[in-house]
């Protein structure tokens, strides 16, 4: 008996999806909140027994939020799940076990995922493990930032040991820079607003790990040669040589997705002070 709605977020996602709901044959209640594909995404949700909603994409918060806050579930606890991932039989058995026990304090779990990559875990040279918010009760639950969302609540946070399985790659390389360009226009245009706050050193050792990437984060992007340092720490400091070929190719890709943040970031500030590029 499921105890768990779920909702996927969705663009042209007709490559991705099928494999995303076969996953998802325990759950009784799928809602699929769309940003207007033009592809066959709807009539695939519907004909895997999804519930579709239509939403015009400004940014991920948003548009989770609109998910939570707008649409009604039959079960009290909602699954937030990517197109390009899949929900393992391990992990649906560690939730279902949580729920039962958790109180009603217990408003999220976050939980990490798996990247794939060339047939392959890169477990290193992704930057594993990074804990997302993603089993929530939905009235309890405020989504913030644009991109990289930050999940806030006031009750109580649990973490989850199974993982989601991420195929980040699924649609190919072109369409994973094509993504990432413009996510990096979005993690600009936050990182530009959050450099006139102060970095929180209290949460650089904080036990939270959520609190304690935001923090680092913010320092990070503080630091010059900061792709390069990022090409570093993935290949050496987190081994990620080891993760053969694979993990050098996703070191070298995330080298350039910094890069372009930098940039975007340098474009936004002379702008601000209109200055030419």
């Amino acid at each position: 008996m499921s105890v768990i709605s779920v909702l996927i977020l969705t663009l042209n996602e007709e490559l991705n999806l099928p494999r995303c709901l076969a996953s998802l044959g325990w759950c009784d209640d799928v809602v699929v909140l769309d940003s207007l594909s033009s592809d066959g995404t709807q009539d695939i949700a519907i004909d895997g027994g999804a519930r579709v909603f239509e939403r015009s994409f400004d940014n991920y918060a948003a548009q989770r939020n609109y998910g939570l806050k707008e649409i009604s579930y039959k079960h009290p606890w909602v699954l937030m799940v990517d197109a390009d991932e899949v929900v393992p039989s391990e992990l649906l058995g560690e939730m279902r076990s949580a729920i039962a026990q958790a109180d009603r304090a217990t408003t999220l779990y976050r939980m990490r995922r798996k990247d794939h990559f060339l047939g392959k875990w890169i477990k290193r040279s992704s930057g594993y493990p990074t804990w997302f918010g993603r089993l929530v009760r939905p009235d309890e639950v405020k989504v913030e930032r644009e991109i990289n969302e930050e999940y806030v609540t006031d009750g109580q946070v649990a973490q989850l040991q199974e993982h989601l399985i991420h195929y980040p790659f699924s649609k190919g390389i072109t369409y994973w820079f094509e993504r990432h360009n413009r996510y990096s226009s979005m993690e600009a245009k936050a990182l530009v607003d959050e450099a006139r706050e102060s970095i929180p050193w209290r949460d650089v050792f904080s036990g939270d790990p959520t609190a304690r990437r935001k923090a680092l984060k913010q320092l990070a992007y503080r630091l010059p040669c900061r792709p390069w340092l990022v090409f570093a720490y993935l290949l050496f400091f987190r081994l990620g040589f080891l993760d053969g070929r694979p993990g050098l190719a996703y070191a070298t890709m995330r080298k350039s997705y910094e890069t372009m943040i930098d940039l975007k970031v340098m474009e936004l500030k002379r702008r601000e002070k209109h200055k030419p590029i």
